[in-house]
């Protein structure tokens, strides 16, 4: 997979992104690609955020995988930084081709360069075989997860 380049994404990636988080059941009923409007705003926010990075994986000039990564300072753990991965996202085309082991080694990775002791992140439940995706990696499924929608 060395045609693949991973970088930070920029604002013209927005379309390829929403449309890979919309090309699932779940991110069916929630994002709105038609509407790009949200996402720029969002994007600005994450663009200006050194704590946040949105990241893509390009092959020959297409977006074919994206992925958020949070840095997140804490005091437990002994002051620990921890990061969250967000949003990951391989296009139906790519699915099983080992670029989704690629984007959360990439995000291990940086991680550690970032100085964190700890990385995290959630899956809807319903997503059995991306619990089994993240198992193998080395994630353990040690926590309850709440949410509470606003």
């Amino acid at each position: 997979m060395s045609d693949i380049e991973i970088r930070r994404a920029a604002e013209a990636d927005l379309p390829d992104i929403v449309a890979m988080l919309a090309d699932d059941p779940l991110g069916a009923t929630r994002e709105s690609p038609d509407d790009l409007t949200p996402y720029r705003a969002a994007y600005e926010v994450l663009a200006s955020d050194p704590h946040q990075h949105l990241i893509v994986a390009v092959r020959d000039g297409r977006t074919i995988g994206t992925l958020q990564l949070t840095v997140i300072p804490g005091l437990s753990r002994r002051g620990a930084t921890r990061s969250i991965i967000e949003g990951v996202r391989v296009h139906a085309d790519e699915r099983g081709s080992g670029l989704g082991t690629q984007l959360i080694e990439w995000a291990v990775d940086r991680s550690r360069d970032l100085g964190c002791h700890l990385v995290q992140l959630t899956s809807d439940a319903t997503r059995i075989d991306a619990h089994r995706f993240y198992e193998r990696l080395g994630f353990e499924a040690s926590h309850l997860g709440f949410k509470r929608q606003l």
